[in-house]
């Protein structure tokens, strides 16, 4: 191919591919031309939406010096009273006081005018009263403490009072003298040759009002006493001294 006709045939292809652009989808459209200036800004758009908490920010640390303390502010008001508090420890006994005055000589007390109970009595033919003997004859009872159908001597003073019996028995017989039905000391004596025999004893009790005092047995050991003619059993007693205060 002549070079002539070769560029005749280059422009011509390139006039009609400029022209078929222009006529693409009907419409005739001039080459693009340069960038223009920039427009005005625009009006402020709406606020968007709150975003999420962000992450706690780190501690920073203190870089400045402590300043001096400053002046004692006013008292504020006082606050409403809490509730009531536990009761505390007690406290250590204070130092004995001082003694007072001596008081005023009482008058002569009469030996006539204090109680005096005391009684006896001897068992001839008592009903019986379970463990407890009974000594049904009465010799003397002043206050009537004793009472000769139960055996029992009923405390009305208290007191410190002394009690003694003198048992006669015909074999093995233990007693003991009792305090509201307790046993306070007991007494024995073992015949094996079936003759008559005392047991004895005695004891100083320290009584309150309403305090009862018996002899009673002791079957497991003995309760082997005589009765008849030839000799008595007593039981007696007596205050030794009121009780002061």
């Amino acid at each position: 191919m002549q070079p002539g006709l070769w560029l005749a045939t280059s422009t011509l292809a390139a006039v009609l591919g400029l022209a078929l652009a222009l006529l693409e989808d009907g419409v005739c459209r001039a080459p693009d031309g340069k960038n223009g200036f920039p427009g005005v800004p625009g009006l402020d758009g709406r606020p968007g939406q709150k975003g999420d908490v962000g992450e706690p920010g780190k501690s920073a640390q203190r870089t400045g010096i402590k300043g001096l303390k400053g002046d004692t502010g006013e008292p504020g008001p006082p606050g409403i009273p809490g509730d009531k508090g536990y009761h505390g420890l007690n406290g250590f006994p204070g130092i004995p006081g001082e003694p007072g005055p001596k008081g005023a000589k009482g008058k002569a007390g009469n030996i006539l005018d204090q109680p005096r109970p005391a009684f006896s009595a001897l068992r001839r033919s008592p009903a019986s009263n379970g463990k407890t003997v009974v000594f049904d004859n009465i010799i003397t009872n002043q206050e009537s403490s004793y009472n000769p159908q139960t055996g029992e001597f009923t405390c009305r003073f208290p007191g410190l009072y002394y009690f003694a019996f003198q048992v006669v028995s015909s074999g093995d017989l233990c007693l003991s003298i009792t305090k509201n039905r307790e046993h306070v000391v007991s007494f024995c004596d073992y015949n094996s040759h079936d003759i008559l025999q005392v047991n004895s004893g005695s004891s100083v009790l320290s009584l309150a009002v309403g305090d009862q005092v018996s002899v009673s047995t002791d079957s497991a050991r003995g309760n082997t006493i005589y009765s008849g003619s030839e000799a008595d059993s007593v039981f007696s007693g007596f205050m030794l001294f009121p009780q002061m205060g």
